[in-house]
């Protein structure tokens, strides 16, 4: 499927997805914003996919919410009401696409380059991994432009970096290099050029695809319930989890891979 500013590649079982709008520092445009979902849906869709990695062509990941976009946003309307309510509606269109990375059954990996501001900061809270090259600057700007953070961060980030710095970060709206990000958690990894970045990020979507897509499915979604769930409501999940897929020939194909001495080849059934 053709798509205006976004890449599709699949290579093995990754399926990496390039925002494609170099020369607008990877502005999310409104077709961004609808051809996003359903690319993650498309992928999601595709057996072969285990992995979905997010990445930014040209020298930045994205600088946000292109200012075109968010210059329409206007509560124009027969009646006030009316113009606040299609506000509010697409503001949750927007929200969706954020969604939707959390939301794919499959593990996501964004690799964070050059700036990553307010909207690109919403996307790659949504993602279950995070890289960054040493240029990388981070930022909840849209304190900067006079709104409250609408898309993600606010309700993501404290799980990841804690409320302190998330409120240090939303409050200030200021920039963040990738030093602090490593220590406060927002990544997990950092390179020092964009290629060691992207290889990285390529090689770890490797490892994690060459493993039972049921488990690391699985995996995603029992981290997912452990929010806003005692342990115990947790350890419940993952008992459902294993009781329905437990008996899948991927078990015994890491059994017979163990006995044989050789790798596995899971088929994901």
């Amino acid at each position: 499927m053709y798509y205006e500013n976004l890449e599709v590649e699949r290579r093995g079982h990754v399926g990496t997805l390039w925002l494609s709008r170099p020369d607008k520092l990877n502005a999310l445009s409104s077709d961004l914003w609808k051809d996003l979902p359903e690319a993650v849906a498309d992928l999601d869709m595709d057996e072969e996919v285990r992995v979905i990695v997010l990445a930014g062509r040209g020298s930045s990941f994205s600088v946000g919410i292109d200012l075109e976009l968010l210059a329409s946003i206007r509560p124009d309307g027969p009646s006030p009401a009316v113009g606040n309510l299609r506000t509010f509606e697409l503001i949750k269109q927007l929200q969706s696409t954020v969604n939707s990375f959390a939301e794919t059954a499959k593990p996501v990996i964004a690799a964070i380059h050059g700036y990553c501001l307010g909207a690109g900061l919403n996307l790659i809270s949504a993602c279950d991994i995070r890289f960054a090259s040493a240029d990388a600057v981070f930022s909840i700007r849209e304190t900067k432009m006079g709104i409250v953070a609408d898309l993600g961060a606010l309700q993501r980030l404290p799980a990841i970096v804690g409320l302190p710095a998330t409120a240090e970060m939303a409050l200030t709206g200021g920039d963040y290099p990738s030093t602090w990000a490593l220590d406060a958690g927002l990544v997990t990894r950092v390179y020092e050029s964009h290629e060691a970045l992207f290889e990285g990020a390529q090689a770890l979507a490797d490892q994690i695809g060459a493993n039972s897509p049921l488990v690391t499915q699985g995996v995603k979604r029992a981290l997912q319930a452990n929010d806003g769930r005692t342990i115990e409501q947790g350890l419940e999940f993952a008992a459902q989890w294993n009781s329905a897929f437990l008996t899948s020939n991927d078990l015994m194909e890491a059994l017979g891979a163990f006995a044989e001495k050789r790798d596995p080849k899971f088929s994901g059934t």
